[in-house]
């Protein structure tokens, strides 16, 4: 038995779930309840169901990690991305659900967060690891045969790109009862499994982040219990490229994630041709899990759907390496 890869994974899971019969009542408490969008009639009801469990995903990843640090050294800046983000996660939905300031952190402060965490990712990543910023380019060999990009003075801004990026697909497809926890169990499942076979030594924290979202899917899974709030989706967005960068598999994000990047693009869309005609839209909402929900999708066969795609895309993945 490997005990890097399963006991993570066990200690995590355990964590999580044993914070979910204690953090939801105090969330409840507190009354820190998710608010719906009036066009989803079916999302009503939820109005008030605690957000900010993306705590309970965070805690089991940290204390998960804390156990594997001093040997695992390369851990360090995935857990720093991981966290940093899920403080600025945190901080919006601080604003938003207990000091009910609506916007939650402006778009500019929450966009200067961002750069600062990436920045010093990008910092510590250049001096204080031997980690490559060459990107292996998917489906040539692999890491041993494989041709690795350069990407020269553009390293740096496709860094922050792609970070950026890579956290706000994720938090945009934190929409439905499950959906982001679903998606990302598998995209760090497809992480892990490159991890061990390539002995990076980032497996503990990957298998960590598996362990913490099935803990977190009991009380996520429809009809959810807790939501994950922006402390879930931005820290699980921090993991997700950071993680991608440490296996300098960047470009893979593009094949695992590819959910993320069409949520992000749907937005994009949807604003760009709301502004260009006057008012009109062209999806029904949204990011486009919404709008499938609005052709008649229920929400459990959505995030069904997302999920098997996304399994099929990590398979894909596999192949690519």
């Amino acid at each position: 038995m490997n005990f890097r890869i399963v006991i993570p994974v066990i200690i995590a899971f355990v964590i999580s779930a044993s914070l979910g019969p204690i953090m939801i009542p105090v969330l409840r408490r507190l009354k820190v309840g998710q608010t719906e969008r009036e066009e989803l009639k079916s999302h009503l009801k939820k109005a008030g169901t605690p957000t900010m469990g993306g705590i309970m995903i965070l805690t089991s990843i940290v204390i998960t990690s804390l156990f594997y640090i001093k040997d695992y050294p390369k851990i360090i800046p995935i857990l720093f991305v991981t966290i940093g983000f899920g403080i600025i996660g945190f901080l919006d939905d601080y604003l938003k659900v207990v000091l009910k300031r609506s916007d939650g952190l402006l778009p500019r402060q929450k966009m200067a967060l961002q750069i600062i965490v990436t920045g010093i990712f990008a910092f510590y990543l250049i001096n204080f690891t031997d980690v490559s910023l060459k990107t292996l380019v998917p489906f040539t060999g692999g890491f041993d045969k494989g041709i690795f990009l350069d990407w020269g003075i553009f390293t740096i801004p496709l860094m922050f790109v792609a970070v950026i990026g890579t956290v706000n697909g994720v938090n945009f497809t934190d929409g439905l009862d499950g959906l982001a926890s679903s998606v990302t169990v598998l995209v760090a499942t497809f992480f892990s499994v490159v991890a061990v076979g390539t002995h990076s030594g980032i497996e503990p924290i990957t298998c960590a982040v598996v362990g913490g979202l099935l803990g977190f899917l009991l009380f996520n899974v429809y009809p959810a219990s807790v939501f994950m709030g922006d402390t879930g989706s931005l820290a699980l967005g921090g993991f997700v490229v950071s993680t991608a960068y440490m296996l300098q598999m960047p470009l893979f994000i593009l094949i695992v994630g590819l959910l993320y990047l069409v949520e992000v693009i749907s937005v994009m869309i949807q604003v760009t041709y709301f502004k260009k005609t006057g008012g009109k839209r062209f999806f029904k909402m949204a990011p486009i899990h919404h709008h499938f929900e609005l052709c008649g999708w229920s929400e459990t066969k959505v995030v069904a759907v997302f999920s098997i795609i996304t399994a099929m895309l990590c398979l894909v993945a596999l192949l690519a390496v």
